[in-house]
């Protein structure tokens, strides 16, 4: 007995040491994906793989000292037995909260002119990938015709978990952004439903029950559900709107009641919560209230945290059994095949005829299909449930469903960029910049970015100051960029750094936390004060401000001062040959460096005091344009041309 407690207690005690390890592993894989922009799902797959069946199978080789045999069984991740009970339900509310957050991105005033495509592609596209799907797994795999439909019914979605982060990374053009990212949100629980109805039919068919039980079942399972998210959503915005709930508690109480709703439902109706919630979602997406951008951000972040530690769990639970039943069955293969390569861009082209999407946009859409973290925990959920109904076929579907998903995630994470330029539906962007604020010397600095190969996007809420702008040929948006009009209309995949130099400190302030969110604190930029210290008790806190512009750090007043009295924006190559201390014994009177473009097309915004780390790139300064630096200019060996000009010359001076 003394020695069973024993055991119980070291048990217990190496739960937190799981959590915790649990949590590194898949924020450490979304960072590392993040430095080798990869997809995460895949560097988190991999984390799990290593941390469960990899570290098992050491374990079972009997080599190993005592001492490495117990550090190993502290780290290994085997999460059906660490959980226990609360495994199936934990993966569940994990899913559940991944959903509602995805239904808060889907605004209906987003779809634009592509709202033709999405309902297609929901009506049309995922009954045909079903149906193919199930006789793709019935010839092909050889399973039952019960369990293929379950098997085509679950692979119909496209995980949003996924495709979010591939359509930040590709840039897209909005049309087929738009269509991949609605299809994700809305079938993920439409593909849970249609597993679910498969796994029905078969339960009740067991017991004798009529078919006409079975689809009455879930027709009602499917409208209750849906109904059960939108009323709640509705009240949910309403009782916000009144100020019944205080701010701070809004986003606990969000997050309790998706949790709340989510039991509820697959209580009153089975399986219905994932559908409950995603209605949810999207009635509060679309639902104005304040605090929403707020709240989305706390929303996303729990998300992010989920999604990661879920998809650890699930890859940890595979068994050296389990990989041998994919990586090494060609039927799981040619069946992985079948799905990505014959029926989906069929389903896609029949579906979106005559829905406003061009062909090419249609195979974009086609080839863009991975699968995410709901397939596999749904998988995972049915297979131990078919098994336990006597069905043993039921454990191929854990081998398929990570087969699919490993095929599709690698397929478009590696090749999402290469494919939509090769069909022309990446909206460029990259390394852009957008300027908000439109005066003289912003107009001098979107001319010399423009002449560097840099995207220019120019923004200001005055009609007549974006003359200038539109003159020069550069995109323009008239506007207020932190308005909700701003969220349709603004074109994000054209710039992922932000230069704020308007008049305002405190607007431009504003400006830069709105967007460093999404962008990263590390590219958002803005003007300095000048005037005081970062530390003085009247200025703006350093954590509410954007990172200052320019070496020097002068305030807005300070440049507008210079532009007018004839200092210019110029390029230099700055190389082995011509240093970055050259460049400055070269220059006789004050200079200001904003950035350098590395060779490889990367952008690097220069901070004061950091300067003298430039080693190799186009140099974009501000500085006096005088005689002097002409005759420097002409003295300078002709290696040190300016592409951005096609001048000879360290200083090439870029007229604004």
């Amino acid at each position: 007995m003394a020695a069973a407690a024993e055991i119980a207690h070291h048990t217990v005690n190496m739960l937190p040491v799981k959590i915790a390890l649990i949590g590194a592993l898949g924020i450490g894989a979304q960072w590392l994906a993040w430095r080798l922009q990869r997809p995460a799902i895949v560097l988190m797959a991999i984390a799990g793989l290593i941390f469960g069946p990899l570290i098992g199978y050491l374990m079972n080789l009997g080599w190993m000292p005592a001492a490495g045999h117990d550090f190993l069984e502290i780290i290994r991740l085997n999460p059906i037995s660490d959980f226990g009970d609360v495994y199936r339900p934990m993966i569940g509310l994990a899913v559940a909260i991944i959903l509602f957050e995805g239904g808060l991105t889907l605004r209906f005033k987003d779809l634009g002119d592509a709202s033709s495509a999405v309902k297609r592609m929901v009506f049309v596209a995922a009954p045909i990938v079903w149906a193919a799907g199930a006789a793709a797994a019935h010839y092909i795999v050889g399973i039952p015709w019960d369990i293929s439909v379950m098997v085509g019914g679950l692979f119909v979605v496209t995980g949003p978990t996924v495709i979010m982060p591939l359509l930040r990374q590709a840039h897209l053009k909005s049309k087929p952004a738009n269509v991949l990212k609605w299809e994700g949100i809305v079938n993920d629980p439409l593909g849970a439903l249609f597993a679910v109805a498969g796994f029905e039919y078969i339960r009740f068919t067991a017991m004798g029950a009529s078919m006409s039980l079975v689809f009455g079942k879930l027709i009602f399972a499917a409208i209750f559900g849906t109904a059960i998210g939108i009323v709640s959503g509705i009240g949910l915005a309403w009782a916000f709107r009144r100020g019944h709930i205080p701010e701070y508690l809004k986003a606990p109480v969000v997050l309790a009641w998706v949790l709340f709703i989510y039991v509820m439902a697959n209580l009153l109706a089975d399986e219905t919560g994932l559908l409950a919630v995603t209605a949810l979602g999207m009635t509060m997406a679309n639902t104005k209230f304040a605090s929403m951008v707020e709240f989305r951000r706390f929303k996303e972040n729990i998300a992010i945290i989920l999604v990661s530690g879920v998809f650890v769990v699930l890859t940890a639970t595979l068994t050296p059994e389990v990989l041998k039943g994919f990586l090494f069955n060609w039927r799981v293969w040619a069946f992985v095949f079948t799905m990505m390569f014959i029926i989906r861009p069929i389903a896609v082209m029949l579906s979106t005829r005559w829905s406003g999407l061009t062909w090419r946009e249609a195979l974009l859409v086609g080839w863009i299909q991975p699968r995410g973290v709901v397939a596999v925990a749904v998988a995972g959920l049915f297979a131990a449930e078919l098994q336990a109904l006597g069905r043993p076929e039921g454990s191929i579907f854990v081998p398929l469903a990570f087969a699919l998903v490993f095929a599709t995630v690698l397929a478009a994470g590696f090749t999402i960029g290469p494919v939509s330029k090769l069909l022309k539906q990446n909206a460029g962007g990259g390394d852009g910049v957008m300027i908000v604020g439109a005066n003289p010397w912003t107009l001098g600095l979107a001319k010399a970015l423009k002449d560097m190969g840099i995207g220019v996007l120019v923004a200001d809420t005055n009609w007549r100051r974006l003359r200038g702008a539109r003159l020069e040929g550069h995109a323009t948006f008239y506007g207020e960029v932190l308005s909700e009009n701003a969220d349709m209309r603004l074109d994000h995949n054209a710039f992922n750094h932000i230069i704020a130099a308007t008049p305002n400190d405190a607007y431009n302030a504003l400006v830069c936390v709105e967007f460093a969110p999404e962008l990263g604190r590390h590219r958002v930029f803005q003007v300095s004060t000048g005037d005081k210290d970062d530390d003085d008790g009247d200025s703006i806190a350093f954590t509410s401000r954007g990172r200052t512009l320019s070496s020097r750090g002068r305030s807005f007043d300070a440049l507008t001062r210079d532009w007018w009295s004839g200092w210019r924006f110029s390029a230099t190559r700055i190389s082995e040959e011509f240093t970055i201390d050259d460049f400055f014994k070269s220059r006789v009177e004050d200079v200001d460096v904003l950035l350098i473009k590395r060779p490889d097309g990367a952008l690097e915004f220069v901070q004061p005091g950091s300067v003298t780390k430039i080693d190799k790139g186009t140099l974009l300064s501000f500085s006096a344009k005088s005689d002097s630096n002409k005759s420097d200019a002409a003295d300078t060996p002709r290696h040190t041309q300016a592409p951005a000009t096609g001048l000879a010359g360290p200083a090439s001076p870029l007229p604004g």
